[in-house]
């Protein structure tokens, strides 16, 4: 069972939201939009995606990792050294 599953209906609902301003921001390029207004926008999406990835990652350690740390051995050093590397990936975007 996935880490998010307590709060899988809050996600959902953010990136349906997140999609339809990817939607808008289509629409923003397709009517030829002044290019700070479509930054702006791009800027909004990016912030919306980062929320719902920081909500994620707490959920993931918050449940998988803090399982697998009290059950100890390799599958605790496995779930954080994995919970390290897509911090990683989430500070490098």
């Amino acid at each position: 069972m996935a880490g998010y599953h307590t709060q899988k209906d809050d996600i959902v609902r953010r990136l349906r939201r997140i999609e339809g301003q990817v939607r808008g921001l289509q629409r923003l390029v397709e009517e030829d939009t002044y290019c700070i207004n479509v930054l702006t926008q791009v800027a909004a999406v990016n912030a919306a995606l980062q929320s719902c990835a920081l909500a994620l990652l707490e959920e993931h350690l918050n449940g998988c990792v803090t399982e697998a740390i009290v059950e100890g051995g390799e599958q605790a050093q496995a779930k954080v050294s994995e919970a390290s590397e897509a911090i990683a990936r989430l500070v490098r975007t």
